[in-house]
């Protein structure tokens, strides 16, 4: 299913984005500046609620796994739900 590709792919970019953000300057290659204006949209949103802790942000890891969450929900009871 489409749908479910793009919801992997997207949890991919945000992997990296997370991997990235470990090794000094990899944020700020072209990868890394692609990557950003895609995946940091979505970690700003638990930027606001999460703030870091002892300088380090654990808000992308959060949102990581609350993307999980809904991807979940979305492929596993809702798009089933719609497409009877």
């Amino acid at each position: 299913m489409v749908l479910s590709y793009c919801f992997r792919i997207y949890s991919y970019m945000m992997l990296v984005w997370i991997i990235m953000s470990w090794i000094p300057n990899m944020r700020y290659s072209r990868i890394g500046t692609l990557l950003g204006k895609l995946v940091d949209p979505y970690f700003s949103i638990f930027r606001r609620f999460i703030p870091p802790l002892g300088g380090i942000d654990l808000s992308p890891i959060v949102a990581f796994f609350v993307y999980r969450i809904i991807v979940s929900l979305i492929l596993g009871q809702v798009l089933p739900f719609i497409l009877r």
